[in-house]
């Protein structure tokens, strides 16, 4: 999905260490303009059954950075905890372009990527 003056996001996280996505856990976009500029807090969304956030809030013209914020901590405190207890994934970001960053997720670490 191309909006054609600014940049789209979207995001799933699945838990690597039982196979199935991972449901209900927070995720705040911010953005900036500029490598020096700061933060702005843009909104967030929560990661649906399928482990999707499917109303993540478009970044403004002129975002060129483009910072997730994954609050797991709450996701896995039934179990055994997080070893990390908040993720934050800040990518480069140009006009037009849509990026899909998945969060493949454990206890004890995680990976991400740029998908499609």
């Amino acid at each position: 999905m191309s909006t054609g003056t600014t940049a789209s996001v979207s995001t799933h996280i699945l838990d690597t260490s039982v196979g199935r996505p991972a449901q209900g856990v927070a995720v705040h976009l911010s953005a900036r303009s500029g490598r020096d500029a700061d933060w702005r807090a843009l909104g967030g969304s929560a990661t649906d059954a399928d482990g999707r956030c499917r109303d993540l809030p478009a970044p403004p013209e002129g975002t060129t950075h483009v910072r997730l914020d994954f609050a797991v901590e709450a996701y896995f405190e039934p179990s055994a905890g997080a070893f990390f207890p908040e993720v934050a994934i800040t990518f480069a970001v140009v006009p037009g372009e849509h990026y899909h960053v998945p969060l493949l997720l454990n206890p004890f670490g995680y990976s991400v990527y740029r998908g499609s």
